[in-house]
């Protein structure tokens, strides 16, 4: 009988070494290419007029969240859907516009415009604006940046998004 054990224990072992073996080839095999070409797709659903939040969440999050994923060799592609109050962040002229008595924004505009403009063309960001509500703000496309694309409403635009694999991130 013991010798019935050492048997069935020799086997056991030589099917646990066979097995991790197996694992560990597998492991060491080359990445292949649709795992090389991980994409990380997030949809920005941004409301806020808050202009502290709109520069970190957006501008300054779209460089972070690039340089983390290009880190771990993946890449990012952000797409923000603009409505609510945050129109006023893709008015090139703010003082021909309703928002010429926020003062903050009015100083603010030169630089927002840059960096705005660098997440467009640096990092690829793709800005969409609401159609419908664009124009109850008064606003016409004459008065956005030229980067910015409309879409008929934002709810349309982050249903698209959201079905093409995008993560929905609400900026409130």
């Amino acid at each position: 009988m013991i010798q019935y054990r050492n048997i069935i224990l020799i086997c056991a072992l030589a099917c646990t070494y066979s097995i991790a073996t197996d694992t560990s080839v597998k492991n060491s095999e080359p990445a292949s290419e649709s795992e090389e070409a991980v994409v990380k797709k997030a949809v920005f659903d941004l409301t806020t007029g808050n202009l502290k939040t709109f520069e970190q969440r957006i501008l300054s999050g779209s460089a972070r969240y690039t340089a983390y994923y290009e880190g771990h060799l993946q890449e990012f592609d952000a797409v923000v859907v603009i409505h609510g109050d945050a129109f006023k962040f893709f008015v090139k002229d703010l003082a021909h516009s309703p928002y010429k008595d926020q003062l903050a924004l009015v100083k603010a505009n030169n630089d927002l415009q840059k960096r705005i403009a660098s997440a467009a063309d640096t990092y690829g960001v793709e800005f969409l604006m609401c159609e419908a509500n664009m124009r109850k703000a008064k606003l016409t496309e004459k008065d956005i940046y030229p980067f910015v694309k409309l879409v008929p409403s934002s709810t349309m635009g982050l249903i698209d998004k959201q079905n093409e694999g995008y993560a929905y991130v609400p900026v409130r």
